[in-house]
């Protein structure tokens, strides 16, 4: 199944009310803190050999990625975002 069928409902709610390459992102925000909810409920179970309240070092590589990753799309989020009150301001100026 395509993520854009499972999401479906979801993807449609966050592009109307911000579009559809910021609508996007929001969704891949939701799945990505999604997995890191999950991987969090794993590294309780799977816990460092050498320290035991840390979890297993894979599972912060993964923990790392996934974070680096959630701030790669803010920062996107940001960025259209800064670009969408600019045109806007733009085009409330008058024209000469």
């Amino acid at each position: 199944m395509s993520v854009f069928d499972e999401y479906r409902e979801e993807l449609e709610k966050h592009e109307f009310m911000m579009g559809t390459a910021r609508g996007r992102l929001a969704v891949s925000l939701d799945r990505l803190t999604d997995a890191l909810i999950l991987i969090g409920q794993h590294g309780v179970y799977c816990t460092s050999s050498r320290n035991p309240s840390k979890p297993a070092l894979d599972l912060e590589v993964v923990l790392k990625e996934i974070k680096s990753a959630k701030e790669l799309v803010q920062s996107v989020m940001e960025e259209l975002r800064r670009e969408r009150a600019a045109a806007a301001e733009e085009a409330s100026k008058p024209h000469k």
